[in-house]
């Protein structure tokens, strides 16, 4: 057992720690920005491979004060990196400062890449070389007032890049959010879902790959433990056979989830069009046709294309296309000058929408302006804190009574 460290963005931690504990991590402990836990390495393979909220899984190896470049240097000495990979191997460093007396992130980078080739010359007369693209080892060093804190990432490429993305719309939500949202929505897996302004599709995407039990590891073909000395590549193929056999299980609910929707199926004899005949749980609106295609591009390469609706129409006259659901949506925040009081009216469409063609449903707005939000006039019922980037957010449940 050892200790690792999976990060998220703030407002996600809770539903972090809720998947970790599902994959059977142990001692789990919050912070601000991720979770503490202890496993063996199969269950952080796992981690990898079936984490939806978070972006990184970590192990920390060093922590230390630091006011002089010598301190620096000698305190990453400390650890022995010869032991993760080969003198011919690659590496990356990975560096923020905030309040501390190193100003410059790319000295502290250098600086600590110093420390460990040294390490490497000293034992084999050789050092591994840089490399920013594709590292067989990442260590990532975060300092703040002066305080470093050393680790070496598993992941690779950050865990919100599942791969399915073939093109995004402007301000696109990142993957883990929009898991972290349907979370946070506490949907049950089965209750079909509308996105009235789906954008390139994102929260119905990762909404379809919950559904099938599509671990979104399984997308990705490389993650940073594969390059360390010591890798169990059988371990791995265990863990990764497991979550692939998770999607066999799911195809029955998915059907039982569908037989509700739709009682009466159509026939084959049925002179309906070929859309007509779709039986999909999920249905994305937008009025751009161009991120409708990128939407429809993406649902194919995350192999989930069956069970989504994407279709270009104006939020305006929307009508429900099922019975019975929720509506989960990321409308525009007005970060730019001007465009406030111009999206003020697209709120309100949306909450008449809503209120109007909607009844008996719960739909969830996630809102990073306020002012755009009370546009509704609608009184939420819940209110749940997520950062979307760098800007703080509220997911706000609605009651269409």
């Amino acid at each position: 057992m050892a200790t690792f460290f999976a990060l998220t963005s703030r407002g996600l931690v809770d539903a972090l720690r809720d998947e970790l504990a599902e994959l059977g991590a142990k001692n789990l402990e919050k912070e601000p920005g991720g979770v503490y836990f202890e496993s063996n390495w199969a269950t952080v393979y796992r981690a990898n491979l079936r984490l939806r909220t978070a972006t990184r899984v970590v192990k920390p190896i060093l922590r230390f004060p630091a006011y002089k470049n010598e301190d620096l240097y000698n305190n990453i000495r400390k650890f022995d990196f010869t032991t993760l990979i080969a003198p011919e191997g690659t590496l990356a460093v990975e560096a923020s400062v905030r309040d501390s007396v190193f100003q410059d992130q790319r000295f502290v980078a250098m600086k600590v890449k110093d420390a460990i080739v040294d390490q490497f010359r000293d034992k084999f007369g050789s050092r591994p070389s840089v490399d920013n693209d594709k590292p067989d080892l990442v260590i990532v060093v975060r300092a703040y007032k002066n305080e470093f804190h050393v680790s070496l990432d598993t992941s690779g490429e950050p865990l919100f890049k599942r791969g399915y993305r073939v093109g995004t719309g402007d301000a696109p939500l990142k993957e883990h959010v929009a898991a972290g949202l349907l979370r946070l929505a506490e949907w049950d897996g089965e209750t079909p879902i509308v996105d009235p302004m789906c954008g390139s599709g994102t929260i119905l995407i990762e909404a379809a790959l919950m559904a099938r039990k599509i671990a979104p590891g399984t997308l990705r073909r490389h993650f940073g433990f594969m390059g360390w000395k010591g890798f169990d590549s059988e371990a791995f193929k265990k863990e990764l056979e497991a979550s692939m056999a998770l999607e066999d299980e799911a195809a029955v609910r998915v059907e039982r989830a569908l037989a509700k929707i739709y009682p009466n199926p159509l026939g084959e004899e049925a002179s309906v069009a070929k859309e007509e005949k779709m039986r999909p749980m999920f249905f994305g609106y937008d009025v751009d046709s161009k991120v409708i295609k990128l939407a429809q591009a993406n649902a194919r390469e995350a192999g989930v294309d069956d069970l989504i609706h994407f279709r270009r129409h104006a939020m305006e006259t929307l009508e429900a296309p099922v019975e019975k659901g929720i509506v989960i949506t990321n409308p525009p925040y007005g970060v730019r000058l001007g465009e406030e009081e111009t999206l003020k009216d697209v709120y309100r469409d949306l909450a008449f929408t809503l209120k109007s063609r909607f009844k008996g449903w719960s739909a969830f707005v996630l809102s990073g302006n306020p002012e755009l939000s009370s546009a509704m006039k609608l009184k939420a019922t819940r209110k749940s804190l997520v950062y979307n980037g760098t800007i703080e957010c509220r997911l706000l449940k609605y009651d269409m009574f």
